[in-house]
């Protein structure tokens, strides 16, 4: 922003009071002020004599060898709102940090996922064992007298039946007993 200041001097309070660089320097800090407390660019664009009233009614003078007369706004240039571009860049940040707690999870899903299957397979591996002894306890049963031949003919029709009714029922998973 450039801006005209137009000033008379005291005479009285030249020797001793506030001088130009003071003048200035507060004419500049009440025209931040404004400018950084308006809702935003535009109102400032629109308005600029609010600017000029704004520092003429806070008696930025008083104790200086100067008398403010006017302030005249001469150029107000745009520049780069520092504001939004911080909120950029957190928001940038922040969807970064979401992407990266999004793909630990997603980690931990397909290592969860794996584990299952890996125990889903360790437990068909038992039921696999363990289906394979029943041919070893059947021999050990007709060994020790347990089980006759009539006992395993019986069994063998009941799991033909079984099989059967599966089969009619559409239960029947394609499992060869």
């Amino acid at each position: 922003m450039r801006a005209r200041v137009t000033v008379r001097t005291n005479i009285s309070q030249l020797v001793g009071g506030a001088g130009e660089e003071t003048i200035l320097a507060r004419v500049g800090e009440g025209i931040v002020t404004t400018i950084g407390s308006a809702a935003d660019h535009k109102s400032v664009l629109e308005n600029p004599d609010q600017i000029s009233k704004t520092v003429l009614n806070k008696g930025l003078d008083a104790g200086t060898a100067f008398e403010i007369l006017s302030i005249d706004i001469a150029d107000i240039d745009v520049g780069e709102n520092i504001g939004a571009k911080l909120q950029t860049e957190q928001a940038s940040a922040d969807l970064k940090v979401a992407q990266a707690m999004a793909e630990e999870r997603r980690a931990a899903a397909v290592a969860t996922e794996q584990e299952m299957i890996a125990k889903a397979q360790e437990a068909r591996a038992k039921v696999i064992e363990a289906e394979a002894q029943i041919p070893l306890a059947m021999a050990e049963a007709f060994r020790s007298g347990k089980m006759g031949v009539m006992d395993y003919y019986r069994m063998q029709n009941i799991q033909a039946d079984t099989k059967m009714r599966d089969s009619i029922g559409g239960t029947d998973k394609g499992e060869n007993k």
